[in-house]
């Protein structure tokens, strides 16, 4: 498995769940891998000695720290944006500093971190957000600031496709379903719920999210780009 032999890899929020996956994907790959994380201190040296990939401590709700850490790492080949936060919950009480945490984590940090990596970035070089299928389905009451955020993101990859596609640059967001992780465990007491809604009712392992966002970053996928690539298990259709 050498697809991503050579490359110059960052991921941002990569010491648990599907950001793990996708440190493990890219390194087993052959790309030299760096990932932030914020507060899983043990978890990040865990996986980067598992895996050889370099784990830097950076908060994305911290815009110039966020920017300094894109940049300390020159000319990417690849960049994942996976941090992200979910809240959820009644908007009429949910705290409003939750709510600006949350979007700046999940919409200011990818732009953000897009932009700086695109500074220096290889031409034919990948910007892969991870997005939610809730961008396009907010099926339960309460993740109305959520799916505010994630479609947002939408946005964000089809401009920034136009923008950085005269270098060959593909800009993509990859919406997981169900998926899962610490957050959002198989096992958990919404699980039936969600996948009441799905076609194949079963929660997506993070490990398939990994390979379309290795798929993605790989040969095959330099002309996709400014697009939606929704893995859900029919969550959304």
């Amino acid at each position: 498995m050498d697809d991503l032999a050579g490359k110059n890899v960052m991921i941002l929020g990569g010491s648990r769940g599907i950001g793990a996956a996708i440190v493990r994907r890219f390194a087993a790959g052959g790309a030299s891998v760096t990932f932030t994380y914020a507060g899983s201190h043990d978890a990040a040296a865990a996986l980067s000695a598992e895996t050889g990939a370099t784990a830097v401590r950076a908060d994305s709700a911290d815009r110039d720290a966020l920017i300094a850490a894109v940049a300390e790492r020159g000319a990417l080949d690849v960049l994942v944006v996976n941090a992200g936060t979910l809240v959820l919950g009644d908007p009429l009480t949910l705290d409003p500093d939750a709510i600006d945490r949350m979007i700046d984590i999940n919409v200011r940090a990818p732009y953000h971190a897009s932009v700086e990596a695109a500074r220096q970035m290889n031409d034919n070089g990948r910007l892969i957000v991870i997005g939610s299928t809730n961008g396009d389905r907010m099926p339960f009451a309460g993740g109305a600031a959520y799916a505010l955020t994630k479609s947002a993101m939408q946005g964000m990859v089809r401009g920034l496709a136009r923008d950085f596609g005269g270098r060959g640059i593909a800009v993509n967001s990859i919406q997981p379903g169900p998926t899962d992780s610490d957050m959002n465990p198989a096992d958990g007491p919404m699980a039936a719920t969600m996948h009441g809604f799905m076609a194949i009712p079963r929660h997506v392992a993070a490990s398939e999210v990994a390979e379309l966002a290795a798929y993605l970053a790989g040969p095959h996928g330099a002309m996709i780009t400014g697009s939606l690539q929704t893995i859900d298990g029919g969550f959304g259709a």
